[in-house]
């Protein structure tokens, strides 16, 4: 009987999506959603920035949607654009773009959600092109090289706009 293959010496598997009604429960299986992808990928070493960047990116969709009416699904994507570097989105069909806030106190129960994903991604953006309405805000994960400045208002969004590609 042969012993079963390492996940190391395969390639990552397979793109994961999540598609999910925009309520605050579904953040556990987004994170989940993108935990398993990383155990099964052998890079456990990205998990903990993973899941916190999802789960703020999550949020901040399910909020957005919550504050517009919004109830079409919000849809979760994560994989690999190649063997070092993850790929997360998350598209929802509210109105507006998330922004950074500029001004956050010590007292404040949101409003960081951008700031931790602008600092803690390698690269992130948000995209407005695409099929269908909305917007998908993504980050990656695993290689350094392309970072998008970190938040400082509005100037920041509209960068990392113009730095999303397909």
């Amino acid at each position: 009987m042969e012993n079963p293959p390492s996940p190391n010496t395969h390639p990552h598997p397979t793109d994961v999506s999540l598609v999910f009604p925009p309520h605050p429960a579904w953040v556990r299986a987004a994170r989940e959603t993108v935990r398993t992808l990383l155990v099964t990928s052998g890079r456990p070493e990205l998990t903990d920035t993973a899941v916190l960047l999802t789960s703020e990116a999550v949020t901040n969709s399910i909020n957005a949607c919550a504050a517009k009416g919004c109830t079409t699904p919000v849809t979760l994507h994560a994989g690999w654009t190649d063997p070092t570097r993850l790929r997360i989105l998350i598209h929802d069909e509210a109105p507006g773009l998330p922004t950074c806030r500029t001004r956050v106190s010590a007292t404040d129960e949101d409003g960081r959600g951008m700031h931790l994903i602008s600092y803690g991604a390698d690269a992130w953006g948000v995209c407005t092109h695409g099929p269908g309405r909305g917007k998908a805000t993504w980050f990656e994960l695993g290689a350094r090289g392309a970072v998008v400045p970190a938040c400082s208002g509005e100037e920041a969004v509209g960068l990392a706009v113009a730095e999303v590609g397909p």
